[in-house]
C-alpha cells in the first residue's frame, strides 16, 4: 500500500501529469489519426505545466497550506497560542522531509533542504526549552540509512548533546510518525516540527492518535511577504517544485480522510 501510494501520488503531480497528457498528444499527432484530439491534449498539458510554474499559482495553492499556524512562540496576538508556547515543552519532535546517503559526502550535504530546514527550526525551539529532548523521525523507505540517523548526526554537529537526541527511525510516512511518536512522547507537550506546507496534514494525523501537538511550521509561511521581481513574470521551476508540494498535499489530505486516518 505504501508503495502504490508513493506511485500514484508521483504519477498526479503537475510535470508527470501534464507531460503525459502532452505526449499522449503527440502520439496521437504523429499517428496521424484524431489530429485534432492530439492538439487539445498537447495544448492542456502545455499550458497547464507553464501555469503551475508561476509564482502566483504556486503562491495561491500554497497559502491556505502553509498560513493555517503561526511560527512558533511568533503569536503574540492569539491568547490559544501564546498559553500552549508557555507550556512546558518535554520533547520537540522533528519529521523528516527527505535524504540522500553518501559517505563520500559531508552528512551536511545528505538532508534535502526540507529536511534540513526543519532541523534546523527544531534545534531553534530546542534551544529556546532547557531540559527538553530532541525527536527526530524518518526511516527514508528507500535509501539504506534512516534519516533519523542522518539528522542526528547534523544536530551533533552543531552542538547537540547526543544523550539529548531520540531516534525514531522505523516509520515510512506520517501517519506512521504520528502512531510511533506518540509511544515515545505519551501524554507529555511537544513541538512538532514540520515543513509550513505539511503543517495541516501531520497536526490532522497526531490528533487522530489523541495527540495535541504545539505546531512550529518551518521556513516560509502565508504571511511572509511576496517580493515582486523578474522572476514573477516568467514559469520557473522553483514555483513548479512549490506547486507540486501543494498539490502533494491536497492529495495527501484526501487520501487520509478516506482511508479514516484524520
Amino acid at each position: 500500500m505504501f508503495l502504490l501510494k508513493k506511485i500514484l501520488g508521483s504519477f498526479f503531480l503537475p510535470l508527470p501529469l501534464c507531460l503525459l497528457i502532452s505526449f499522449l498528444g503527440l502520439f496521437l499527432l504523429w499517428r496521424g489519426k484524431r489530429e485534432v484530439a492530439g492538439k487539445i491534449l498537447v495544448t492542456i498539458g502545455l499550458v497547464a505545466l507553464t501555469f503551475f510554474s508561476y509564482d502566483p499559482v504556486s503562491n495561491a495553492l500554497n497559502d491556505p497550506l502553509k498560513g493555517k499556524f503561526s511560527p512558533y512562540m511568533m503569536d503574540k496576538g492569539s491568547p490559544a497560542s501564546a498559553t500552549k508556547a508557555n507550556e512546558r515543552v518535554k520533547y520537540v519532535v522533528v519529521l523528516g522531509g527527505g535524504q540522500h546517503s553518501d559517505p563520500s559526502i559531508p552528512v551536511t550535504g545528505q538532508l534535502t533542504r526540507h529536511s534540513m530546514v526543519r532541523l534546523m527550526e527544531g534545534i531553534r525551539i530546542f534551544r529556546q526549552n532547557p531540559g527538553s529532548k530532541l525527536i527526530v523521525s524518518g526511516c527514508g523507505a528507500f535509501d539504506p540509512i534512516p534519516e533519523a540517523h542522518i539528522m542526528a548526526e547534523v544536530a551533533t554537529f552543531i552542538g547537540i548533546d547526543r544523550n539529548q537526541i531520540i531516534l525514531e527511525p522505523a516509520s515510512n510516512d506520517t501517519e506512521d510518525q504520528a502512531r510511533l511518536i506518540k509511544s515515545i512522547v505519551a501524554n507529555h507537550p511537544f513541538v512538532l516540527v514540520t515543513s509550513a506546507v505539511h503543517m495541516p496534514r501531520a497536526v490532522a494525523l497526531f490528533r487522530k492518535q489523541g495527540m495535541d501537538p504545539i505546531p512550529a511550521p518551518a521556513g516560509q509561511t502565508a504571511s511572509t511577504r511576496q517580493v515582486l521581481t523578474p522572476k514573477s513574470f516568467f514559469p520557473n521551476s522553483s514555483a513548479l517544485e512549490d506547486a507540486s508540494c501543494a498539490v502533494h498535499e491536497y492529495m495527501g489530505l484526501i487520501w487520509a480522510k478516506l482511508r479514516g486516518q484524520i
